[in-house]
């Protein structure tokens, strides 16, 4: 039985984005093992896709080099047997454990410093293939071959009674309609809606008789506080209280998602929530929810997109100018019960 070794992106969103790959490679080669070498931050959603037989999680960060701890997990893959490995990001340190382990077809797009790390080196044409979805699915087909559209969606696999437990455990109701807010963005500010536009949203879909939920990182937390105090603490914050699991299952049992561009928002796709995703600095020509329940929301300015982190003009214009109203409006009206927008 073939196996293959996928090195993950670092990225939640990028990670729930190569799932289309992994569901191809079972397509065009049955049976098949895949494994997945990622981050130990993204094992809990690698474990929701049923394409994976095993994560094999590691813990070094952005930046590190770490060579003799990469000379023991290449020892420990190496042992293995892989016949090829994809490695996903264009960096040299990703590609570099699959060169140590000695696994024979390396397969990954030309980037920096990867000449003889990887052995199956592939040019992008970033005009034919302007989505990161189908530049990973791209990777399963042979050398010269183009990418056979169109790509099924991303899809995780929830357990129910998992999902109720972790409500429990996190003491919010399974039985009211919940929105699910999730109100940060690992990137910058850039690509984050107000806080003072959520909590508008919150009130009013209080007075549609939704229960939030507000969702995010610990980085989060604070701009969750504050929305939570604006609404005099109706809406519930959970960033900083949830790892990743606990985020799937709450975003899985949520009515719907308000999110901005981040790895979340791909997470509820993924899930197949009914979400309106609000793009700031991005642009979602590269990285769209794959889903068609969602909703997309941009301005469009002239100065968008410019994939910063922070305002280059200081107004963050493509942000506040998407007011609450106009996001309540983009939420489809049989899920905002029975008083109506």
């Amino acid at each position: 039985m073939p196996r293959i070794l996928i090195v993950a992106p670092s990225w939640v969103g990028d990670t729930v984005m190569a799932q289309p790959l992994f569901a191809r490679l079972h397509e065009r080669r049955q049976p098949l093992t895949l494994d997945v070498l990622a981050p130990e931050r993204t094992a809990a959603l690698l474990a929701h896709m049923p394409e994976v037989a095993e994560v094999l999680p590691h813990t070094f960060a952005h930046g590190d080099l770490k060579i003799r701890a990469r000379h023991r997990l290449a020892r420990e893959i190496r042992a293995r047997g892989y016949d090829q490995a994809i490695v996903l990001p264009n960096s040299f340190k990703s590609a570099l454990i699959p060169f140590l382990a000695r696994i024979p077809l390396r397969t990954g797009f030309v980037g920096e410093m990867r000449r003889g790390l990887v052995n199956d080196a592939r040019t992008l044409d970033p005009r034919a293939y302007p989505l990161m979805v189908e530049r990973y699915a791209l990777l399963g087909e042979e050398a010269q071959t183009p990418l056979t559209r169109p790509l099924a969606p991303p899809r995780l696999r929830v357990d129910p009674q998992a999902t109720l437990a972790i409500l429990e455990q996190l003491g919010v109701s399974a039985s009211q309609p919940a929105a699910a807010l999730c109100v940060g963005a690992e990137y910058g500010p850039a690509k984050r809606w107000p806080a003072g536009h959520f909590a508008k949203l919150a009130q009013a879909l209080f007075r549609q008789g939704h229960a939030v939920w507000l969702v995010g990182s610990p980085k989060d937390a604070a701009v969750g506080a504050e929305i939570a105090q604006a609404t005099g603490q109706r809406a519930v914050n959970l960033c900083g209280r949830t790892g990743l699991e606990e985020a799937i299952g709450l975003l899985s049992h949520a009515a719907f998602v308000v999110t901005n561009d981040s790895g979340l928002m791909h997470v509820a796709a993924a899930l197949g929530k009914p979400l309106v995703a609000l793009y700031g600095s991005s642009t979602p020509a590269f990285t769209p929810p794959l889903s068609p329940t969602a909703r997309v929301l941009s301005l469009g300015l002239p100065c968008s997109p410019c994939f910063k982190r922070e305002c280059p003009l200081g107004h963050y214009g493509c942000l506040t100018g998407l007011s609450p109203e106009r996001v309540l409006e983009a939420i489809p009206p049989e899920l905002l019960g029975p008083h109506g927008t």
